[in-house]
């Protein structure tokens, strides 16, 4: 036999099969909601899975005020910034972010899950991240996924 049986397939902008889901945040942990955010933008859980291109699905998150973090991590957990002046790092624990705008915890810790690169900027303006159960995406028919049943 010369020839071979099968032949890999990679995805590509225009075979995507792309969805939208939502996820409700209300009792979760932050770290297992955005890894299983993460998963799903960056579609690694679909068998046509291509690692350069933007596969994944748009993933909507509700309820983010309503996120949990175990053990101390309100207090311990630090977000580091730097202003680009001499001694202008800055930082901030969760419980002050989370004050100031409790999307930003959910979007800080799926952004550091997914490619730092060109791909990975492309892929965060897949996620949408609200405060409450209401969202704006309706005329898209999202998927309700429930986390409790994945994990």
């Amino acid at each position: 036999m010369n020839t071979l049986s099968y032949k890999t397939v990679s995805a590509n902008k225009s075979t995507v099969n792309k969805e939208w889901v939502v996820l409700d945040a209300e009792g979760q942990s932050l770290g297992r909601l955005s890894s299983i955010a993460a998963k799903l933008i960056r579609g690694k859980h679909k068998p046509n899975f291509t690692p350069h291109v933007d596969c994944g699905d748009n993933v909507i998150v509700i309820n983010a005020e309503k996120i949990n973090l175990t053990g101390k991590k309100w207090e311990a957990k630090e977000y580091i910034r730097y202003t680009g002046y001499p001694g202008g790092q800055r930082s901030l624990n969760a419980a002050g972010l989370f004050e100031k705008d409790p999307r930003r915890v959910i979007e800080k810790a799926v952004k550091g899950m997914l490619p730092k690169n060109k791909l990975g900027s492309a892929l965060f303006k897949n996620l949408k991240v609200y405060v409450g159960s209401e969202h704006e995406h309706e005329a898209q028919k999202p998927k309700n996924i429930n986390l409790n049943e994945l994990v």
